[in-house]
């Protein structure tokens, strides 16, 4: 008979919540906001450290600002070795016996890529632009495109195209809402994403977990997904779209598939994703009809044919190490864009084991996707589009200019909702009414406000987007794209140079 542990939990807090009690007006917002019962109120407001998770939400609504929450004084004894992480973890694991789970992406200290590469930029000879008195033109095409184009006269004899061309999505921006689902964030999440992506002309992505139908309005600015558990997938929801993306792999758990609990399907999700009210929504790690190229390939012209070749198709797939290959079978399978995810990409729940030590950088395995079509002369056959920790238009810019087409944000999008990256979005618990179920909790994120502060967003990563290329001398971003160089290295070794295929700074033409 195995001997029971004791009740007092070994584990220390993460976090010290400080209350000035003489500033405190003793309001009790903070114990309304709290929704992981950290604050309590008995003669006075009284934390309990433990259930602190720094998601700030005492603090942004504490009317006085009386309220600090900092890493707990009570330190682990100093040892690069046995981290406090590790030491944390081992303990969690010695009390429970299970996997230790997370959201969000990767936050260990591996180098960043795009914050080692510079921009060039024009001086005399081939002088800058100035975006504020020029136009700067960031709209892009996503699909597959010919080799050349054909044309013809008709019988008045106006030229007119020959060649017919694949479905393509035109962006207005080269930024898209990543893959988010219904019931891993909440609907006003989902509708904030809709309404952006409408009034923004891009794409928001519904995740593997189905459309609600509130969201049909907005289908033509929204790329649905068919993922492993093909949860709510059906005729009518991949034609109330503008484009269907077959989801292999993600940044953030390659290899594995997707768990939403059972106590977050709800009537609503249970209607959209048409499974039982309260079951858990299991995704197995392959799709059990996928185990070749040519069965991926089958998927590709079905889902064609069920949207009666109108809308672009598009397989999203994990950064790993053979992904160049893996990307041109892709390609040549018939897929009209590529999304690939980085290992710093976000989710909503992963084991930490897999999200911190699988996988590889965006950055390198972007770069080798586009040098491998474009030597093997398929890289007009589709478009490429790169995920995984997107963090700002810098890297956007630079990760156009390794060759992608456009930038797939969810981090980014979430922190511009409130979100603080506490990384407990498995809890179902967001205090920001993101990544939770609880009705409670889900108003506190009203949809128009939310919509307003991602078109901000946006908005101003656009205009820096301009100043970039203005400052490149070019006004597209179309003359941006796999130009590689127009970026420079700096602190990165000669291996990591030759796969971006990115000189070292100081070097010229």
């Amino acid at each position: 008979m195995a001997a029971e542990l004791s009740p007092v939990s070994q584990i220390p807090p993460e976090f010290y919540v400080q209350v000035d009690h003489d500033r405190c007006r003793r309001c009790k917002r903070c114990v309304m906001n709290c929704s992981f019962g950290c604050m309590e109120f008995k003669d006075k407001v009284t934390p309990d450290h433990k259930k602190c998770v720094a998601c700030h939400r005492c603090t942004t609504f504490c009317p006085e600002n009386a309220i600090m929450v900092i890493p707990h004084p009570m330190t682990y004894k100093e040892n690069a070795n046995w981290t406090a992480r590790i030491r944390q973890n081992t303990l969690k694991q010695a009390e429970t016996g299970g996997i230790i789970l997370t959201g969000m992406g990767n936050p260990k200290p591996y180098p960043i890529l795009w914050d080692h590469l510079l921009i060039d930029a024009c001086q005399v000879t081939n002088p800058s632009i100035d975006p504020l008195r020029e136009p700067m033109e960031l709209r892009t095409y996503l699909g597959s495109k010919p080799n050349h184009l054909e044309f013809e006269r008709d019988e008045h004899n106006n030229v007119r195209l020959k060649t017919q061309l694949a479905p393509q999505i035109q962006l207005d921006i080269p930024v898209i809402f990543a893959a988010m689902s219904y019931g891993a964030v909440s609907h006003n999440v989902h509708k904030s994403l809709a309404i952006a992506a409408n009034k923004m002309g891009t794409l928001m992505n519904t995740g593997e977990g189905g459309l609600h139908e509130d969201l049909y309005p907005y289908s033509g600015r929204i790329m649905v997904q068919v993922a492993s558990g093909r949860f709510g997938v059906h005729s009518d929801y991949l034609k109330a779209s503008a484009a269907v993306e077959i989801k292999i792999g993600q940044g953030a758990k390659p290899g594995i598939g997707g768990h939403l609990p059972g106590e977050k399907v709800g009537l609503e999700i249970s209607k959209t994703r048409m499974i039982p009210v309260g079951t858990d929504a299991l995704s197995p790690a392959p799709h059990h009809d996928i185990y070749s190229i040519e069965d991926l390939s089958q998927l590709i012209f079905a889902i064609k044919e069920a949207t009666d070749y109108e809308k672009p198709v598009s397989v999203k797939i994990a950064a790993v190490h053979n992904v160049a290959a893996i990307a041109s079978g892709i390609v040549r399978a018939g897929a009209d864009i590529v999304t690939i995810d980085g290992f710093r990409g976000g989710t909503g729940a992963t084991p930490a084991i897999i999200r911190d030590n699988v996988g590889i950088p965006i950055e390198l395995a972007l770069a080798a996707v586009d040098q491998r079509l474009r030597d093997e002369g398929i890289r007009n056959q589709a478009s490429l589009v790169c995920a995984g920790s997107i963090r700002e238009a810098a890297d956007v810019a630079k990760a156009i200019a390794l060759g992608a087409d456009a930038c797939v944000i969810g981090t980014a999008a979430l922190v511009a909702l409130g979100c603080r990256v506490c990384q407990k979005c498995y809890t179902g618990n967001c205090a920001w009414g993101i990544a939770t179920q609880r009705p409670e909790l889900t108003r506190r994120l009203n949809p128009d406000v939310g919509s307003q502060r991602l078109c901000n967003l946006l908005t101003a990563w656009g205009n820096e987007l301009r100043e970039v290329l203005g400052s490149l001398g070019v006004n597209s971003i179309e003359s941006l794209r796999g130009s590689r160089e127009r970026l420079r290295g700096v602190g990165l070794d000669k291996e990591t140079l030759e796969i971006l295929g990115v000189k070292p700074a100081g070097v010229g033409m």
